[in-house]
């Protein structure tokens, strides 16, 4: 099986990372390229890499492009990952006659309902989600198929994350909670400085420290919300970091505040390294995360609730230390490499076969 990925990102994220940790496990059986805008992203990819423009929907110079690759490499799939690419895909895979298969990351809502049953129906051959949550949510328009979506959650290379944490970064006294992703709104940095500022006046005898990894267009903003709220010099703005491991590797809580999420890589490694987890219920998290089994999940904009959460885990070794621990074996029983390499296998292999099936002389 020859398999195309596409991703027009500008930026490195979640998805990128699903797309580099796909296109490592499946070239093991597979010939894989990669399609990419970036250099920030193409560089971190080993396979055979193209960059192109990809600059919107219909960016005919790439198409024409795609199509000669597809050509070229004897493609037999291909898999936007980016929403600017899932036009692109499908209609290059229109025109050559091979399978086109998204890869949707978030949890979101189709709203447009002529558009998207042109992009997640008419155009695309399957759909891979990391998350139930995010499948009955597609499910809730009515022109989806739910035979074209197929669950398959994130895989971590647990070898590769033992062997990248080795040279750890020097570590602030006392509690540390870190934070990772692009610096948005959508992530939800702002209720978390909020939530963590309450955390200090409520227990100002726990000396903590907020650690908060990525870049994004919001960081100055969050960063001008911890000097307004006088902890400035309680949190840090690590910027983006190539090997964000070894700050998740000594930190003691790992807090994931969005208001929307699939199944975040950011929160499986850091669980995967030992961190107690303090969670939105947002997307997919309610199927890695059992309240008070393997982490703590609040709703969404209650600071109150986040910071009663961070105090909890900061008062008491025992309950912090059963969640990491419960949270590190939940990660290396449900959410490894070698599994998710086999389900995306078996779902392209089945999206193939039945493309063939359906344009067979005997089927029309």
């Amino acid at each position: 099986m020859n398999i195309a990925f596409i991703n027009s990102a500008r930026t490195w994220g979640g998805t990128e990372k699903w797309t580099l940790m796909a296109s490592e496990a499946l070239s093991e059986t597979c010939d894989v390229v990669l399609i990419y805008r970036k250099a920030l992203v193409g560089d971190r990819f080993s396979v055979t890499r193209y960059p192109l423009p990809l600059i919107s929907h219909l960016d005919l110079f790439s198409l024409a492009r795609i199509v000669e690759i597809i050509k070229k490499e004897q493609i037999d799939i291909i898999i936007p990952t980016k929403r600017k690419d899932y036009v692109l895909a499908g209609m290059a895979a229109g025109i050559c006659g091979i399978s086109s298969v998204i890869r949707l990351g978030i949890d979101r809502k189709l709203k447009i309902p002529i558009i998207h049953k042109l992009i997640y129906r008419d155009l695309t051959d399957g759909i891979i989600v990391n998350a139930e949550r995010t499948k009955q949510t597609l499910l809730e328009s009515r022109f989806m198929q739910g035979q074209k979506i197929q669950v398959i959650y994130n895989g971590l290379d647990t070898k590769k994350i033992d062997a990248e944490h080795s040279h750890l970064p020097p570590r602030p006294s006392g509690l540390v909670v870190t934070a990772m992703g692009i610096l948005t709104f959508r992530k939800g940095f702002d209720f978390l400085i909020r939530g963590f500022a309450r955390f200090l006046v409520q227990s100002p005898q726990i000396d903590a420290t907020l650690v908060i990894i990525g870049s994004g267009p919001q960081h100055e903003t969050f960063r001008a919300l911890a000097q307004e709220l006088l902890i400035a010099d309680r949190v840090i703005f690590t910027g983006f970091l190539e090997n964000p491991l070894p700050w998740l590797k000594q930190s003691d809580i790992f807090a994931m505040t969005s208001t929307n999420e699939g199944i975040s890589n950011a929160l499986l490694e850091a669980m995967y390294l030992n961190n107690a987890p303090i969670c939105t219920r947002a997307g997919g998290t309610e199927e890695i995360i059992t309240d008070r089994e393997n982490g703590l999940l609040i709703p969404y904009g209650d600071e109150q609730k986040l910071a009663s959460a961070i105090e909890e885990l900061a008062f008491s070794t025992t309950i912090r230390e059963r969640l990491s621990a419960n949270a590190h074996r939940s990660v290396v029983n449900q959410f490894s490499s070698e599994r998710m390499k086999k389900e995306l296998e078996a779902f392209l292999h089945r999206v193939i076969d039945a493309s063939a099936s359906d344009h067979s002389p005997s089927s029309s």
